[in-house]
């Protein structure tokens, strides 16, 4: 009997989400406030918030509407929030607490596309894609000024520093910058010096100077004394925005003198410091290894000293201002997660291929992030080596890389290889130690790479710069895209799943052909060899899962039950149980002996093409097409342990419960049986009360001494015992002990009241109707009792 126990409980019944990485940020507005503890950003319908200690999402804002947020600013001093939406509403927050303190309508007749507090905190701008600029009075609630003469889109709007001088700075798609006056209601000056349209505003912090940047691919420094031009700068790109830095040296940027010096951002992503006075660039930010991103969004939160900015790949940077040195990397929008796998020795972290050509590096108990670039192309899959520190990925540029991640958590690029014609779709690593891996691409052919015995050192520098690979055997394997591999766990087996519907197996390290695996009606998707026997596993895109013997290449088994492409299988339970994840956004959990599959787990909306299982078997992480990335974890012994516990304590509440009904401790006997939620159980001891010889007052009194919330639950069980007739006398006799002690105002308050009511009246009506005949047939039999005539008996013969 122990050993049937032990063998069920190593089976996996069920996994849990132990945590998710969704989208916080999907381009748009990002914005720091002011101690730079919390950093807000759009995601469609909501604004994000989030404490950039840890990277936690804080709180989501989401309007009554539902509609996109178009627009939001943070008051200078931190305590209001407002939103604009799609359905031309404002929402003023109270942002820590999550909660509106008004509503009220733009009165724009096209949404809201830019938004300004001014350095009181009082007065809020709003452009529309109307061409209208309305200001707002968020303290006394009511609209200001309504300032017309902008054609298209207001897309920039900028109140001056000095409130004294009540001047607000709008641009619109003619490429001017207008300057309004608050005091008289008009366009005082219209400042034309760009090309392009204008993309920032920035004031130094005494007011008298602006800069205003353009996609022109200059930068222009303005005197707001006699509003004129003084500086123009070219910088040399399309500029999205630029940012005044404060007047002091800071040689960590070549900023060696007071002067004015001022901070670019654009299309070549790099960050770029000039001097306004000479024109001269005097610090370039060093280029990142792989393809440059582009920078969409440059922001200074002074007070905090640090300098935010923004991919398009929606990757948030944190700079401290005064060097550059990263402080924070935070990961947007991952879009379609293609693969994951968990690193170190302790599965503590887990690497990220998305639709990008950075991967993404997160740590699992802070999700702090580590965006590592390299790749040119969008990076396809990744695998881990044995030990969890050295994995590798390749890529849609043809070509491989191998990453380390040290101690502290830090990666590093340490070799790279090429030699394929096509992009790289598929990767694995050796499992005995970190000796090869092994590449399959869409030019059909798979590559063996040694790794180089100096990678392999502890000593390797790493200023050196990555080492080159080297393919040591190269073989053509499939007529059709190479779509997975996997190495067997002695290292000598290779199986190649391809497109042509096949899966082939491969001696290593020559690639000699032993034998194919034809079955599948569609593609393949992934193969996988069992950890424990002589078995491949084989995922297509027919929807199925089928098990194959290496030693005849004969079919074992076929797993029947995703609606459409199997993308990723895994062997889990040591091998006796399979995980799977398809194009249909489940994971099923599967048991091999009986064919069943005992779980169906939904929290994907897309394709899951990442699947990976920690080294413990006690967790898993899955990626999908709806950029989630989720963490299972295996709570079949937990939920084994709290069904046991349950089944224990209902013994015990039951010997408890026959013990009280032996000692006619009823208000013990119908709490108890009130807390097990058994309505049959409770009835049992009703039907002991009213047994007792003095059954009217007993229950009477039960009844009425129970608490409010027992008494609710009673009477939702009297529901149940008066739709059976051989019960209803107990449900009645309960329903009459409260409606005749229990006022009407009291019997109202009680939760779900009416409803219980209208589900008791029809089975009550029918009883009654059922007793009224009974009284009638009852009374019928006396009537002819008491009128029937019976004849004399005779009389008895004398006797003789």
């Amino acid at each position: 009997m122990a050993e049937t126990a032990a063998g069920v409980s190593r089976f996996k019944a069920n996994y849990a989400i132990e945590r998710k990485i969704e989208p916080f940020y999907k381009g748009g507005k990002a914005q720091l406030d002011r101690t730079g503890h919390h950093l807000f950003c759009v995601c469609g319908t909501k604004v994000n918030i989030l404490d950039v200690a840890s990277g936690a999402l804080l709180r989501s804002l989401e309007q009554e509407d539902q509609e996109d947020i178009t627009a939001f600013d943070l008051s200078p001093d931190n305590e209001v929030l407002v939103t604009a939406s799609r359905a031309l509403l404002l929402a003023q927050w109270a942002w820590r607490e999550g909660t509106v303190t008004r509503l009220w309508k733009a009165i724009h007749t096209a949404p809201v596309a830019s938004m300004a507090f001014d350095a009181t905190s009082t007065l809020l701008a709003t452009g529309g894609c109307d061409g209208a600029i309305r200001v707002w009075d968020i303290v006394q609630h009511y609209g200001t000024h309504h300032l017309r003469g902008s054609p298209g889109v207001v897309h920039l709007v900028a109140f001056h520093p000095d409130p004294t001088r009540l001047l607000l700075f709008s641009s619109a798609v003619d490429t001017s910058i207008r300057m309004w006056s608050l005091q008289d209601r008009s366009c005082v000056a219209v400042l034309t010096a760009h090309y392009s349209a204008v993309t920032s505003l920035s004031f130094s912090e005494d007011g008298h100077t602006m800069l205003s940047s353009g996609r022109d691919k200059i930068c222009i420094v303005w005197d707001l004394q006699s509003y004129q031009a003084t500086r123009t700068v070219p910088v040399f790109e399309s500029i999205e925005a630029a940012v005044l830095l404060p007047e002091e040296p800071a040689p960590a940027l070549g900023v060696k003198n007071s002067g004015l010096h001022f901070l670019t951002a654009g299309d070549q992503g790099i960050l770029r410091v000039w001097e306004a006075a000479s024109g001269q660039c005097v610090y370039t930010q060093p280029q990142m290894p792989g393809l440059g991103q582009e920078l969409t969004h440059c922001t200074l939160a002074r007070t905090a000293g640090l300098l935010l900015t923004v991919t398009t790949d929606h990757n948030l940077l944190l700079y401290e201002a005064h060097s550059l040195q990263l402080q924070k990397q935070f990961a947007g929008y991952s879009e379609e997660v293609l693969d994951v796998r968990f690193l170190g020795p302790n599965d503590s972290h887990i690497v990220v291929a998305s639709n990008s050509p950075c991967l993404k590096v997160f740590e699992l108990q802070t999700l702090a992030c580590q965006i590592l670039h390299g790749h040119t192309d969008i990076v396809l899959a990744l695998d881990v080596f044995r030990k969890g520190w050295l994995f590798v990925s390749c890529a849609k540029d043809q070509s491989i890389r191998i990453w380390r991640m040290n101690k502290a958590g830090q990666v590093t690029c340490v070799a790279q290889g090429s030699g394929h014609t096509h992009s790289v779709g598929t990767i694995c690593c050796s499992r005995l130690k970190e000796s090869f891996l092994v590449t399959g691409s869409q030019d059909c052919t798979v590559k063996l790479w040694p790794l180089p015995e100096a990678l392999l050192s502890k000593n390797i520098a790493v200023d050196s710069g990555p080492m080159l690979l080297q393919a040591q055997t190269t073989q053509r394997c499939h007529d059709k895209d190479i779509n997975s591999l996997a190495v067997s766990p002695n290292d000598k087996l290779l199986a190649t799943g391809s497109q042509d519907r096949t899966a082939k197996l491969w001696a290593l390290p020559q690639c000699q052909l032993l034998g194919v695996f034809s079955g599948h009606r569609r593609g393949l998707w992934n193969v996988q060899f069992s950890p424990t026997d002589q078995v491949l596993a084989t995922a297509s895109a027919d929807g199925t899962i089928k098990l194959w013997a290496l030693q005849d290449f004969s079919c074992l088994k076929t797993f029947e039950g995703h609606d459409a492409s199997v993308l990723k299988v895994a062997f889990v339970s040591r091998g006796s149980q399979l995980l799977s994840s398809g194009s249909d956004g489940l994971l099923k959990l599967w048991t091999i002996k009986s064919n069943e599959c005992v779980r169906t787990l939904d929290a994907h909306e897309d394709k899951v093409w990442g699947l990976h299982c920690s080294r413990l078997d006690d967790h898993a992480i899955t990626g999908g097409s709806d950029s989630r990335i989720i963490l299972w974890k295996d709570v079949t012994e937990a939920e084994q342990a709290e069904e046991q516990a349950k089944r224990e304590e209902q013994v015990i509440k039951q010997q408890e419960l026959d013990n009280l009904l032996h000692e006619k401790r009823y208000l013990r006997a119908v709490g108890l049986a009130i807390s097990l939620d058994r309505p049959h159980t409770v009835l049992t001891v009703i039907q002991a009360i009213r047994r007792d010889p003095e059954a009217c007052e007993k229950l009477e009194d039960t009844v009425l001494r129970l608490r409010r919330d027992q008494k609710e639950a009673l009477l939702r069980f009297c529901v149940t015992w008066n739709t059976n007739s051989r019960h209803c006398h107990e449900a009645q006799a309960v329903l009459g002990v409260l409606l005749r002690h229990e006022t009407p105002e009291e019997l109202l308050a009680y939760e779900g009241v009416r409803g219980t009511l209208e589900a008791l009246l029809p089975y009550t009506e029918r009883h009654f109707q059922r007793l009224s005949r009974t009284l009638q047939a009852a009374t019928f039999l006396d009537f002819l009792w008491h009128n029937m005539k019976l004849s004399p008996l005779p009389a008895a013969p004398p006797a003789l």
